[in-house]
């Protein structure tokens, strides 16, 4: 994976349930603030990170949007 933080590979999203999903979602989103809040003051040293912060957020609502749609399917809990 060329882009993107490290463990949020899509083999590694498919091995999380829902609610950890959408923990690390919330994670990211906020990452994404910081980091734009940071672009807009001047104060951002890698520009590089917004894009895989996004494509991480994208990543995410992908995995969720197909076990909506039953084309992938949650871990099982054992």
């Amino acid at each position: 994976m060329a882009i993107g933080t490290k463990g949020l590979a899509p083999v590694d999203l498919d091995a999380k349930d829902d609610e950890s999903l959408v923990a690390e979602l919330k994670k990211a989103k906020e990452e994404l603030f910081n980091l734009r809040f940071q672009s807009a003051t001047g104060q951002l040293e890698s520009h590089g990170r917004l894009k895989a912060v996004r494509r991480d957020i994208a990543r995410i609502y992908t995995i969720l949007r197909e076990r909506e749609l039953g084309i992938r399917t949650a871990p099982s809990a054992e």
